[in-house]
């Protein structure tokens, strides 16, 4: 193995060169037709979008953040509402139940899938929650079945966050189907991303599908006539042509993502790395593979060491940043989501991985197993 020099956090350009052609004929199909904003070649991308999702309704969006937020207004959430999420999610999730004047309410996650806690979930319920946002976190669906029936009993409305879940499933339904409507990110980092900042709204409720449709378009539910406040959130025909070519390889690619994750672990196996847990019931897509480790600066160190790209993700936890102070939540008041802000870093995983690059960075994690 000396002959590798560095193996990146992640390769976006080996999967372009795969699918230049392919992309670049769709991108010049779409100039051709100079039709560039909610053409034909958003509408096929949404309507095969839909079908991969097993739901009746796929709305594209300029961004994850745009997706939930835009779902969480169809839902009619707004000032003096809540709306219950996990600490340990990318900052949009929140940031997009601000925007609607609601409240978020954050409760701790289970501390071995990393994924909401429906047990906790039920006791932050209050007269004024209006819905709840599972986020799917590194693409493992959270235990769906529970959140739904929680959901149900009180009325609320659900929103996956699916934006690192593409294609993932929870109990032989797709992520994005199970919910009263999901948000997925098309960044270009996520398991289907497009060429910049995009993403889409999924739904089987057709009342939800038309004002999300509306709503990102300037709530024009009539051409020229605005009958409330609504967004620029449209997302352009070039990236759904991209999205569409990049659909048809998503399964091989999920598929290839969860070999190398179960080759990380059984490599590792008896060793003082921890994986995130799957949910009963699930089979996830593998966005991210964050590893636990009681030592992480060890680990760290060791990647750099041997030139191997690593990351950092949700952390500190949303209720700790900075910026988010103001929702009241003290150091220690979500103690999983908090040590697994400490102790988890993320690994390269992504199709065009090698074995010879994943058994360089094994290598270098038992060097820092030994160590300890």
């Amino acid at each position: 193995m000396g002959h590798i020099r560095t193996v990146p956090f992640l390769d976006l350009k080996a999967q372009t060169e795969r699918l230049r052609e392919e992309i670049v004929e769709a991108i010049d199909e779409t100039i051709d037709s100079s039709s560039y904003i909610l053409g034909p070649h958003l509408e096929r991308f949404e309507k095969s979008f839909c079908d991969y999702c097993g739901c009746s309704h796929a709305v594209g969006t300029s961004s994850g953040t745009a997706a939930l937020h835009v779902a969480l207004v169809a839902f009619g959430v707004g000032t003096g509402d809540e709306v219950i999420t996990a600490p340990n999610t990318f900052i949009a999730t929140v940031e997009a139940i601000l925007y609607t004047g609601a409240t978020p309410v954050l409760v701790d996650v289970d501390e071995n899938t990393f994924c909401i806690d429906p047990e906790r979930v039920e006791r932050a319920i209050s007269p004024r929650t209006k819905a709840i946002i599972p986020v799917h976190l590194y693409g493992q669906p959270c235990d769906m079945d529970r959140i739904s029936s929680i959901a149900q009993q009180h009325g609320l409305f659900v929103l996956e966050d699916a934006c690192q879940a593409h294609g993932a499933y929870f109990n032989g339904k797709r992520t994005g189907s199970i919910g009263n409507a999901a948000a997925f990110s098309f960044y270009p980092s996520k398991n289907l991303g497009a060429f910049g900042d995009a993403g889409a709204v999924t739904t089987s409720d057709p009342e939800i599908a038309e004002k999300v449709k509306a709503l990102r378009h300037h709530a024009q539910f009539q051409a020229n006539t605005f009958s409330t406040i609504g967004f620029n959130y449209r997302l352009d025909s070039i990236q759904a042509a991209i999205l569409g070519v990049k659909l048809r390889h998503l399964d091989e690619w999920n598929q290839m993502r969860r070999n190398i994750a179960e080759y990380y672990k059984s490599k590792l196996e008896g060793s003082d790395y921890r994986f995130q847990a799957t949910t009963p019931g699930s089979i996830p897509s593998c966005h991210i593979l964050a590893v636990q480790h009681p030592r992480r600066d060890l680990v760290h160190d060791a990647l750099d060491e041997m030139k191997i790209g690593w990351g950092k993700h949700i952390t500190p936890p949303i209720h700790l940043q900075p910026g988010y102070r103001f929702l009241g939540y003290e150091k220690g008041s979500l103690p999983v989501s908090e040590r697994l802000a400490e102790e988890l870093v993320s690994l390269p995983i992504y199709p065009e991985l090698t074995v010879a690059q994943v058994d360089y960075v094994i290598d270098a994690l038992s060097k820092v197993n030994v160590s300890i």
